[in-house]
């Protein structure tokens, strides 16, 4: 089985795209950090079509393609809310359901034996609106073009889809665990 394929190099291609968006952040080159970031999205749009389309899916990239992911939007929060262009509370929001799904996982591991959690279409949704926020964020900065209300819808959509997929997920977590708890039980 080969395992350097065209969506695990474009995946790859992301994590190396991340120290060059945290660069640019730094020396406050912020379109130059939109391309970046543009960039890397676009990869992890392409990464899924192309291992689709080819029928080039594998467990390395089941697993470093949302790896590459939350990598790309936690750094890109951090910078955000550093710098004040995002409120803290959102940051912290996205990084407690991320803490609370891989300690989801953990517990899934150690409960019934699993290691695969599928990706629902909340938490697909919720990390889309993450990364137009983020977007959203950094044409606003490059292009000193600010709309609070904007802003602050995309503010609660993100929010909400992110607080509703983590609950989502604890669901998902806890019907494994009866089901496989019933199931063995018989």
């Amino acid at each position: 089985m080969t395992i350097i394929t065209i969506p695990n190099s474009l995946t790859l291609i992301r994590f190396f795209l991340i120290p060059l968006f945290i660069i640019f952040m730094f020396q406050k080159k912020y379109e130059h950090s939109l391309i970046v970031f543009s960039a890397a999205a676009f990869t992890d749009l392409l990464d899924g079509f192309v291992a689709r389309i080819t029928n080039q899916k594998s467990k390395l990239g089941a697993f470093l393609d949302p790896l590459a992911d939350k990598l790309l939007l936690i750094t890109s929060f951090i910078l955000l809310t550093f710098n004040g262009w995002i409120p803290n509370w959102i940051t912290l929001t996205v990084f407690m359901r991320d803490i609370i799904i891989i300690i989801g996982w953990f517990c899934l591991f150690l409960l019934i034996h699993n290691k695969n959690v599928e990706p629902s279409i909340f938490g697909k949704l919720a990390n889309a609106s993450q990364a137009i926020l983020i977007g959203y964020t950094l044409v606003s900065i490059s292009f000193s073009f600010h709309d609070q209300i904007i802003k602050t819808l995309m503010l609660i959509l993100t929010a909400s889809l992110t607080i509703f997929s983590g609950f989502h997920y604890i669901y998902r977590g806890l019907k494994q665990v009866y089901e496989k708890r019933t199931s063995s039980s018989y």
